[in-house]
Parts: C-alpha cells; sequence; structure tokens
C-alpha cells in the first residue's frame, strides 16, 4: 500500500489526545496496563506521564508531537506492517513515526514481552 499525501497530511492535523483514549481501551481490553502504555511512549519518545498529560490537555497534533519528541535511537527496529502499511516502506518521517507508535501499542495489546517490545531494553 502506498502511503499518499492526503494521508500524511491527516496523521500531522490529528492530535494526540483523539488517539490515545483508543490506545488504551486497546490495551486495557487485552490485560495490560495504562502504566505499560506509558513506558512504551515513553521508549520511543522520552514523554514521561506528566508530559503525555500536558499533551493531551493542549490537545497538540502529532506534528507538534514527535517534533518536540526525542525518539529512541533503537526505533529504526520496528518493523512489520500496521494497517496495511509497511513500516520500513512508508517514506514520510512522521507518518512513520505515528505508525513506530501504532506498532508499539499493537505489539503491547498482544502480549508480547516488555523487553521485546521495548526492543531489548527492560
Amino acid at each position: 500500500m502506498k502511503v499518499t499525501t492526503e494521508h500524511n497530511e491527516r496523521i500531522a492535523k490529528m492530535t494526540f489526545a483523539s488517539v490515545y483514549p483508543h490506545y488504551v481501551t486497546k490495551v486495557e481490553k487485552k490485560g495490560r496496563t495504562k502504566e505499560e502504555l506509558h513506558q512504551v511512549i515513553e521508549w520511543l519518545t522520552g514523554f514521561d506521564k506528566l508530559k503525555i498529560e500536558e499533551f493531551i490537555d493542549e490537545k497538540v497534533t502529532f506534528e507538534t508531537f514527535f517534533r518536540k519528541a526525542k525518539l529512541n535511537p533503537n526505533a529504526h527496529l520496528i518493523k512489520g506492517v500496521i494497517c496495511g502499511y509497511r513500516i520500513e516502506e512508508i517514506d514520510n518521517q512522521l507518518t512513520r513515526q505515528v505508525r513506530f507508535l501504532d506498532k508499539l501499542v499493537d505489539e503491547l495489546a498482544k502480549g508480547r514481552k516488555m523487553e521485546k517490545i521495548l526492543r531489548g531494553e527492560k
């Protein structure tokens, strides 16, 4: 599947606050916790719980969210298909970063061990 310019623009303008509740629901429905979700988000972006809550309150876009993030140096190890797109083939940096997060949330919900999700880190 090819990512279109319109798709990239839609993702950039989407707010983190609009997607976050879906992440929480997805992981909790599968027996994982909000704390584990925060651990995964912090691993990828460097944002702690307070910063995540601040971004939710401010309704920041994914564009702003990832511009302010310090992406984990091992984020490039996140591979596979999410939402019909192969992460390694996504050209747009922001869209790829959002899909990194989607993939980590998906792995958490599927019961993958935290050490594997965090690409060998604890």
